[in-house]
């Protein structure tokens, strides 16, 4: 399995109770909703583009970090911290592979500050079976792949996203009911001390 498609594919979307005919959430609320979250830490379902499914947890601690640990069989762990994204083969004895955050649509949502009024970086918005979707691109390099996101509302909700990544590859990651606030040590995102752990 790509771990890589775990930041730049899309999730499947999720029919949520939510009023009939609803209108789309507003980009403006979306962001101030986004802007709130700072720590996150819930269960996900993960659909890859080749159709195989994982599962595991994910945690979130805003800005610029995120740490994916996926279930057994599997046991790989996806993090990024310090700008860079870690990606931790469970099945190899070699380093990490490692890339630039900023490569990665995920990025958009771990910024410090979401703007998603943002000239050029919302392509699509809409209101799609009582759920609002947008697609986000990095307005500067639209070439690293889009990000759509899916919330309910009443109240918002983020339930899943889509990542389509550089190659046109998709993932999508289901989330589970989320834990807000609360701490999440910092060693979760600290991909040096994980390559040490693990004798890498």
């Amino acid at each position: 399995m790509n771990r890589r498609t775990a930041l730049l594919a899309p999730l499947a979307l999720i029919a949520l109770g939510a009023p009939a005919f609803a209108e789309k959430i507003s980009l403006g609320d979306l962001s101030n909703y986004l802007n709130g979250l700072s720590t996150v830490a819930t269960d996900f379902t993960q659909v890859n583009a080749d159709g195989t499914i994982a599962t595991g947890r994910l945690f979130i601690r805003r800005p610029g970090r995120v740490r994916f640990e996926y279930a057994p069989p599997d046991q790989s762990l996806v993090m990024a911290g310090g700008q860079q994204v870690a990606i931790f083969d469970a099945k190899s004895n070699q380093p990490p592979e490692q890339y630039p955050l900023k490569r990665t649509p995920l990025n958009l949502i771990l910024a410090a500050d979401i703007n998603l009024g943002r000239a050029k970086m919302v392509v699509g918005h809409n209101e799609v079976e009582n759920t609002t979707r947008v697609v986000a691109q990095d307005p500067d390099n639209p070439g690293y792949g889009t990000i759509e996101l899916v919330f309910t509302a009443n109240p918002v909700e983020l339930r899943q996203w889509i990542i389509t990544d550089d190659v046109g590859s998709q993932t999508t990651v289901i989330l589970g009911e989320m834990k807000k606030g609360g701490s999440i040590p910092a060693s979760y995102f600290d991909i040096t001390a994980e390559t040490k752990k693990r004798g890498l």
